[in-house]
């Protein structure tokens, strides 16, 4: 059996929440008493299957994982709202659809930005952190992207190929990781997800540009997040700049960094088992016990 296969034959699943949207989502992995799910937020203009198979299937390997099409992405019904804030609120009804009280969180590029926002408006329900190339509220060059990263992160007709421009760096071994990447990720070939519609882009792009708004107050608010927070990224993000990271870290209560060499935006694709090991490191606590 593939390593992928977890991942690649997890069925779609629909919930119905209180505000009236229908989720779409897939729900798999070795769910465990000792273990809380696992829910990951995508990044721009992605839905549920632009995650990379081979991280699903290594995360799945240890504890239950939930992927999902946010309210107006993919096969979820409704539409995208213009700013993060109320895409945590979407979020939010998601996980209170599936009666969850306690969850371990991931986000992924602006799921990382609505994580942040998730987490500060309900802090009760989220144990531990993970935030993969995001940047905090008003952070460092993200109010709009450059013209080249704009025009490719934009496009109508985006292709796959699009993404090694965007998510890896510009040598010949992260390219080449970046192909393998687009490989696994077509294993899948029934029950595929609709891809993000014109207006869940123009939303989103919306919502990040209102973001990075320049405003260093703004940065006061990540004291709210007291959680335990892994912040991780590539070395030469163009999408999220990667002091983004660094950021995070100086203003979130209880942060760890951990950057990728020879990668960009993507490098939890990239990385994939070796992000998968840290994070069941991280989420497990291991290595926290102070000596007395």
């Amino acid at each position: 059996m593939s390593t992928i296969d977890i991942a690649v034959t997890a069925p779609n699943q629909i919930v119905d929440a209180a505000n009236g949207v229908r989720y779409a989502y897939r729900r798999f992995g070795a769910a465990s008493t000792d273990t809380l799910p696992l829910i990951m937020l995508v990044h721009f203009r992605g839905n549920l299957d632009n995650w990379d198979p081979l991280l699903l299937s290594a995360l799945g390997s240890g504890r239950e994982v939930i992927t999902v099409d946010n309210a107006g992405v993919g096969l979820s019904t409704g539409l995208v709202p213009p700013t993060f804030t109320q895409m945590a609120r979407d979020a939010l009804s998601f996980v209170d659809a599936l009666g969850l009280t306690r969850i371990d969180l991931l986000g992924f590029s602006i799921g990382g930005m609505i994580a942040q926002e998730l987490t500060l408006i309900r802090p009760q329900l989220v144990r531990r952190l993970v935030l993969a190339g995001t940047a905090p509220r008003s952070g460092h060059l993200i109010h709009g992207w450059i013209n080249d990263v704009q025009y490719l992160a934009n496009v109508a007709d985006n292709h796959p190929e699009d993404l090694l421009s965007l998510f890896f760096d510009v040598t010949a071994t992260s390219q080449q990781a970046g192909r393998e990447f687009l490989e696994r990720r077509a294993a899948r070939r029934e029950d595929l997800d609709k891809p993000a519609s014109l207006q869940a882009r123009d939303a989103q792009m919306d919502a990040m540009t209102e973001w990075g708004i320049p405003d260093p107050t703004m940065l006061n608010r990540l004291a709210g997040i007291t959680q335990p927070v892994l912040v991780a990224n590539g070395d030469n993000d163009i999408m999220i700049p990667t002091p983004n990271s660094w950021l995070l870290a100086q203003h979130l209560p209880n942060a760890r960094v951990r950057l990728y060499p020879d990668s960009g935006h993507g490098f939890l694709f990239q990385w994939a088992e070796q992000f998968a090991a840290l994070v069941h490191s991280f989420l497990s606590g291991a290595g926290e016990t102070k000596a007395p």
